[in-house]
């Protein structure tokens, strides 16, 4: 049990430090009626959910710009 326990604590922190979280997604889904959906990091995921219901993909102009790792 206290394995466990240890275990769901560090996978916390491992996930709450990782340099790629990002609260906000780069993608953004419009849908005709007036709905919108910030949540896509890929264009691919975007196109994927409008496919078939109607609606674009945009980027997202309030999401933070991505950081280039060295």
């Amino acid at each position: 049990m206290r394995a466990i326990a240890v275990l769901v604590i560090l996978c916390a922190l491992l996930s709450a430090f990782s340099h790629e979280a990002r609260a906000d997604g780069t993608w953004c889904a419009r849908y005709p009626e007036g709905a919108s959906n910030c949540g896509f990091y890929s264009f691919a995921q975007c196109q994927a959910t409008v496919s078939g219901r109607g609606g674009f993909c945009e980027q997202n102009a309030m999401a933070a710009p991505r950081q280039r790792r060295r």
